[in-house]
C-alpha cells in the first residue's frame, strides 16, 4: 500500500510536471492534495486551483467519482487513492485559460 495519493495528470498540463502522467501527492482532502500539488508544480497555479477554488472548467474524479457528488474539495483522500483531473474541452487555443473567480464556482472571469 501506498502512502500518497496518485494524481493523474492530462496532457494539457503535464509540461508544467516535467511530462509526468502521475505524480504521487500526500494529503488527506482532494484540497490538500491539489494544493500540494500546485505548490510542488507552481506553473499548475491558477490552471488547477485560483484563491483556493477549483477553476470551473476543471473537473476532480476519485478512484472513477466526481468529487462533487461527494464533498467537493473537502471529500476524504485515502492514501492508496488515484485522483484524475479532466480539464474541459471545447474548441479554441489548447491552452488552458488562467481564470479568476467573480462569482461563485461558475462565474469566471478572464484575466485582462
Amino acid at each position: 500500500m501506498r502512502d500518497v495519493t496518485v494524481v493523474r495528470i492530462p496532457p494539457i498540463l503535464r509540461a508544467e510536471t516535467g511530462d509526468r502522467r502521475d505524480v504521487d501527492v500526500a494529503g488527506s482532502t482532494v484540497r490538500e492534495v491539489l494544493e500540494t500539488l500546485v505548490e510542488t508544480f507552481p506553473g499548475l497555479d491558477g490552471r488547477v486551483l485560483y484563491e483556493g477554488r477549483l477553476q470551473s472548467f476543471v473537473n476532480v474524479y476519485l478512484d472513477g467519482a466526481d468529487v462533487e457528488t461527494f464533498d467537493g474539495l473537502d471529500t476524504a483522500v485515502a492514501p492508496d487513492s488515484t485522483l484524475l483531473l479532466l480539464p474541459a474541452m471545447a474548441g479554441g487555443s489548447g491552452e488552458l485559460p488562467v481564470l479568476e473567480p467573480s462569482a461563485g464556482r461558475h462565474g469566471f472571469k478572464r484575466f485582462p
